[in-house]
């Protein structure tokens, strides 16, 4: 974990580390990253780096945070359809499902640290940030998934934990699988070819969750 004291630094002292990281992740994925390269990109000695960050698993975890909040904050909240009807739910779930994945294919360094996230999903750090994305995006689910058993869209003779835990490994699986195709700079066949693939494996989680 990023330690309290890197938020003190003055805002334009830790954009300079940050920067500096997610250009170096993203060039080089986690393991053939050099924190050497960092330290002299960002204008910071080893000892400073090491006093806000436990290593580079802490320093890579928090970049991949920080780049996903951003992700979020541009394509904004998810609003609860209100229409009553299965086709709109699901409708709804694969537009925004769209706008995501095509805010991170328009910003390939970050797509870059995601897959280089999977890569090295095994280590404590990028553990710890499973674990925190998935308590933040649970109560999230918890309420779509509420809706669509209210309007019929979604099944309702199972626990919502397992309910969840299947939309999470598929959607995970889907993620992972997209960005792999996405690799390189987004061109205009696979600006044509997204929404076509979203529409599949959206279906593919509503045939999973269909009453």
């Amino acid at each position: 974990m990023v330690r309290p004291r890197f938020a003190k630094l003055p805002p334009a002292q830790q954009q300079a580390i940050l920067s500096a990281a997610s250009a170096e992740f993203a060039a080089h994925g986690f393991h053939d990253s050099s924190l050497n390269r960092v330290i002299e990109t960002a204008g910071i000695s080893k000892g400073s780096l090491y006093y806000y960050f436990d290593g580079k698993e802490d320093l890579y975890a928090h970049v991949v945070r920080v780049e996903l909040e951003q992700v979020f904050a541009r394509v904004g909240p998810f609003d609860l359809p209100t229409d009553p009807d299965p086709d709109t739910y699901w409708a709804a779930l694969e537009a925004y499902y769209l706008q995501l994945m095509t805010s991170l294919e328009a910003t390939p360094q970050l797509a870059a640290l995601i897959r280089g996230w999977l890569v090295a999903s095994s280590t404590p750090a990028m553990q710890q940030l499973q674990t925190e994305l998935e308590r933040s995006v649970t109560p999230w689910m918890e309420r779509v998934l509420a809706r669509g058993q209210q309007i019929g869209a979604v099944r309702t003779d199972l626990p919502s934990s397992l309910l969840i835990a299947v939309v999470g490994g598929m959607g995970q699986a889907m993620d992972g699988w997209l960005l792999t195709q996405s690799a390189g700079s987004p061109d205009a066949e696979s600006a044509e070819r997204l929404p076509r693939l979203i529409s599949a494996l959206v279906g593919m989680i509503r045939r999973a969750l269909r009453p």
